[in-house]
């Protein structure tokens, strides 16, 4: 369904009472009955998934798996999978220049990309109370997939030039990737660069944030918003250059303080985050997620341009009671 999402974005920051907006989808699978395993192959199964924490939850808006394995799986990635986890990429294919070079640029439809697209079809087309975010990888972290995340940093200073080939490749995917999922009907997608979160300044604004801010100038419009994410623990330190992508809105995870990020916020722009996924959604209890959620709120209270969340993609596994827990102290924090 689509929407003016500039508006949208707009009503949800000035809104007193704001809705949480978590990356929620995963738990899904056991509302389902079924494995992740199934859950990643299956675009009805993915549809159906945002399907049922739409109808669960009130959040802002809906948003498709975090899977972050798909991209690299599409370039000739080998990737683990098993039935309760997120998948994971093993190994890599770029080991040096003249790879880089030879490596083709698949297109979009190619591996799980085709079904992750007919999912957001299928939920587009049925939730139409919230929009529909999906899911896409950054530039810098899809590169680093592929050519091994440990050796990832390195790279950028002993093959800076391999690094740009495949940023290069990579960004060129990924727009495409979003341009199919704007046909298909999304209202945006969250571009998650975690890899990058782990780089210098220096490094992050020469390796990431052009090639983000190349794939935003190209799809974001008034009827779709490109959410940039970041988990690691340096995003503060970046966050001049993350600025400058033009993404619409900013997604942090938990390590980093929200309320250290939030005075370099613009005050027009829209900042989220970031109770710890692993910690309080899986590994948590109903108290000890209150507690956190009501911590991240208060410590960003001041900000009218903050909107809670999780920290990340919240895990599979993670017990429905905490999530609804997150979702009623959420609730209760602004009705004090």
């Amino acid at each position: 369904m689509k929407r003016d999402m500039k508006a949208w974005l707009e009503a949800l920051r000035d809104a007193p009472v704001k809705k949480a907006m978590p990356i929620l989808s995963f738990p899904a699978v056991q509302l389902m009955g079924i494995t992740v395993r199934q859950l990643i192959s299956s675009a009805e199964a993915q549809a159906q998934a945002m399907e049922l924490v739409a109808e669960r939850t009130d959040a802002a808006a809906s948003v498709s798996l975090m899977d972050l394995s798909v991209e690299a799986e599409c370039f000739g990635s080998e990737i683990r999978v098993s039935d309760e986890e997120v998948p994971t990429v093993v190994g890599s294919i770029v080991a040096d220049e003249t790879q880089a070079r030879a490596l083709e640029v698949p297109a979009v439809g190619a591996g799980r990309t085709g079904l992750c697209v007919e999912a957001i079809r299928k939920a587009a087309g049925r939730i139409t109370d919230r929009p529909v975010f999906a899911g896409a990888i950054g530039p810098f972290s899809l590169a680093a997939r592929l050519m091994d995340v440990t050796e990832a940093m390195v790279l950028c200073y002993d093959e800076p030039d391999m690094v740009h080939i495949l940023l290069e490749k990579s960004t060129r995917f990924i727009t495409d990737y979003c341009r199919a999922f704007k046909e298909a009907g999304a209202n945006g997608v969250v571009i998650a660069e975690p890899v990058a979160g782990l780089l210098s300044p220096a490094l992050e604004e020469e390796f990431s944030a052009p090639y983000v801010k190349r794939i935003v100038n190209a799809v974001q419009d008034d009827s779709f918003l490109v959410i940039y994410h970041n988990c690691g623990g340096a995003v503060i330190r970046q966050i001049d250059s993350i600025l400058s992508t033009g993404a619409a809105a900013y997604h942090f995870g938990n390590a980093i303080d929200m309320a250290e990020m939030m005075p370099h916020i613009p005050a027009h722009t829209v900042a989220m985050g970031n109770v710890d996924p692993a910690g309080e959604f899986r590994g948590g209890t109903p108290e000890s997620i209150r507690a956190a959620t009501w911590k991240v709120m208060e410590a960003c209270r001041e900000y009218p341009n903050f909107v809670i969340s999780s920290g990340c993609d919240i895990p599979p596994l993670s017990r429905w009671e905490n999530i609804d827990a997150f979702f009623a102290a959420v609730a209760e924090f602004y009705a004090r």
